[in-house]
């Protein structure tokens, strides 16, 4: 997925269709491609994380590319399921329960990480994501940093 072929289609999906596209990509594709999904202004937070090496709200596309560049190869996802989409009432908004399934490539060791994320897409990209998770399944991956994210 190129960010030009990404950019040409993402008025045309439906905020489903993107998030659809989010989880497909979590597994197929590149922390470059992920990004490209997200608006240029957007807003994550992860209202539960706990550990002090990563951030509970990234602003700003650029930042989102960053930090996907400074995780890249600690661990890799290898599946998505449990996925539930539920449309909601504003037309932009999808809520996602899903769980992602990785390794940790320096030791191979196993994880397993459940959401639920509830997802603002406008004009095929994501503007803002509120990332529900559970902050003890986090503490896996992110003892994998080798140093702390910038806050």
């Amino acid at each position: 997925m190129s960010t030009a072929t990404t950019a040409a289609t993402a008025t045309t999906r439906t905020p489903r269709e993107t998030v659809e596209l989010l989880l497909r990509t979590t597994v197929e594709g590149s922390r470059s491609d992920l990004a490209d999904l997200y608006a240029p202004d957007v807003v994550v937070e992860m209202p539960f994380i706990r550990s002090s090496g990563f951030p509970a709200r990234t602003e700003g596309n650029a930042t989102m590319r960053a930090r996907m560049k400074a995780v890249e190869g600690l661990w890799s996802f290898d599946s998505v399921d449990g996925v539930t989409l539920h449309d909601t009432a504003d037309p932009e908004v999808v809520i996602a329960e899903f769980r992602v399934h990785g390794r940790i490539a320096a030791t191979q060791q196993p994880f397993s990480l459940g959401y639920i994320n509830v997802i603002r897409v406008a004009d095929g990209l994501i503007v803002s994501s509120r990332d529900y998770g559970n902050p003890l399944e986090a503490d896996t991956i992110l003892s994998a940093l080798p140093q702390p994210l910038d806050s």
